[in-house]
């Protein structure tokens, strides 16, 4: 995440970068701003895409800040050699704030751009373009403050917004966090509700077993111990399962090969897990696993196949994944005591994901696939 949230403020480093240095070549050549205007511009094309490069390469490393002041010192070269504090490098200085407020802490930040603004201040005392009558004269004044100070609002407001941006993220990841607690309280629940109650139910039965009832009453209570005692170990394996959740920071894909590696191994069917998928939230990639292993674990279970192809697919707006096996399809009932697709369904409706469960191609088979935005596009 740290990386991203770099990454994207790099951007706009690039952005305004370039589109600094675009006007201050227009101004250069459009206006005789020094002697040497061809000279400038020419230095502020070639500087432009060494300084980008430059400050991507020391991105990550501890002796980034010493390029940043480089970058600034630079930036500032170029506003006393064009000869005037009023220069068309203003813009392009700017852009050099960006990186140390939003990579420094609050105050340092803010600091940086104090330090900026009085280096300005220096660099305006050496153009000698400040009249004697600056202090004096109004519209002067508020022109060298708006100078000098811009800097520090720009810095000001970059830093807080990437504070608050930090603190959006840690507040996402502890709610986050706290769902997946709850998750696994409900899960605690449904073992003690399901699970227990199925083998509580299947002792009753066999304690019922003596020698004064008829061997078909017997067999009877024996078919559904053994029933209730089936139903109580798929709820069991169902629940430890999801109890395996991707907490520890591991792709979605990883574990779906791994638990295709674990039913493979049943000898049922074939698993063939195609394509990867990008790093999911937490929320989203336990919810978005636990459908996906319950489809195959289904799939084994219940459809009597021979192959089950798991596709990954992503795209810039949404991740698909669809479990396609090519077994004997949907029963036309639900099956007696069967929670897992209401499960598979709240789990897409919690994450905001589009599921959808039907006939696999050519009407053979089942397919489930499931679509969600891609997480990429928030901030």
């Amino acid at each position: 995440m740290r990386a991203l949230r770099a990454h994207r403020w790099f951007a706009l480093l690039t952005m305004t970068r370039v589109l600094g240095a675009a006007l201050a070549i227009v101004l250069l050549l459009a206006h005789r701003v020094t002697h040497a205007d061809p000279l400038l511009a020419l230095i502020t094309a070639a500087w432009t895409p060494t300084s980008l490069w430059l400050l991507r390469w020391t991105e990550d490393r501890v002796w980034a800040p010493a390029i940043w002041a480089l970058d600034g010192l630079a930036a500032l070269a170029l506003v006393l050699a064009g000869g005037d504090w009023r220069s068309p490098f203003y813009v392009f200085a700017l852009t050099t704030l960006i990186l140390p407020a939003t990579s420094l802490p609050w105050r340092a930040a803010v600091a940086w751009g104090i330090g900026y603004s009085a280096c300005y201040g220096a660099v305006a005392q050496l153009t000698e373009k400040l009249p004697a009558d600056t202090l004096t004269n109004t519209i002067r004044l508020e022109t060298l403050a708006t100078h000098l100070f811009v800097p520090v609002i720009v810095t000001t407001t970059l830093a807080y917004s990437s504070l608050l941006l930090d603190r959006l993220r840690t507040a996402r990841s502890h709610s986050e966090r706290l769902a997946l607690q709850a998750e696994r309280q409900r899960i605690a629940w449904e073992l003690h509700d399901s699970a227990k109650q199925r083998v509580h139910a299947a002792h009753l039965m066999l304690s019922s077993l003596d020698g004064h009832s008829t061997q078909e009453q017997n067999r009877l209570l024996l078919d559904g111990a053994l029933a209730e005692l089936r139903n109580a170990t798929a709820d069991m394996e169902t629940s430890v399962a999801e109890l395996r959740t991707p907490l520890d920071g591991r792709p979605v894909d990883e574990l779906l090969r791994e638990r295709a590696t674990e039913l493979a191994r049943t000898g049922v069917a074939r698993i063939d897990v195609h394509g990867r998928l990008p790093v999911l939230p937490p929320l989203v990639a336990a919810h978005t696993y636990r459908i996906a292993a319950e489809a195959l674990t289904n799939a084994v279970r219940h459809a009597r196949c021979t192959a089950i192809d798991v596709t990954l697919a992503t795209t810039p707006e949404t991740i698909s994944l669809t479990i396609a096996d090519d077994g004997i399809g949907m029963p036309a009932e639900p099956r007696p005591g069967g929670h897992g697709l209401r499960s598979m369904h709240g789990r897409a409706e919690t994450i905001g994901a589009d599921l959808r469960i039907g006939p696999g191609p050519g009407g053979h088979g089942t397919s489930v696939a499931l679509a969600l935005p891609h997480p990429g596009g928030s901030p």
